[in-house]
């Protein structure tokens, strides 16, 4: 179980992409993860697009995707996501 005493910081990204390999290579071996999203998209719910544009934020960068795992499965994870996301 992860809790917010024994985990570590893997990986910061606004790439949906990148963090969906990142997610799948930890996945691959078996190392468990958290995802906490933030961003402009989540206070600008209900606004849609129109909100975000009209504040001059770029959509593609509007959702900070943060990847933590526990504190002893760091380097496996850093190992695993070496090869995965080049």
């Amino acid at each position: 179980m992860i809790t917010v005493f024994n985990r570590k910081e893997l990986l910061v990204t606004y790439s949906m992409e990148l963090q969906s390999k990142a997610r799948s290579a930890l996945e691959g071996c078996g190392i468990d993860y958290i995802v906490d999203t933030g961003g402009t998209a989540a206070r600008n719910i209900g606004s849609g697009p129109i909100g975000v544009d009209r504040l001059g934020s770029n959509p593609s960068c509007s959702c900070e995707y943060k990847i933590y795992v526990n504190r002893k499965d760091y380097e496996k994870a850093q190992a695993a996501l070496a090869g995965k996301l080049k």
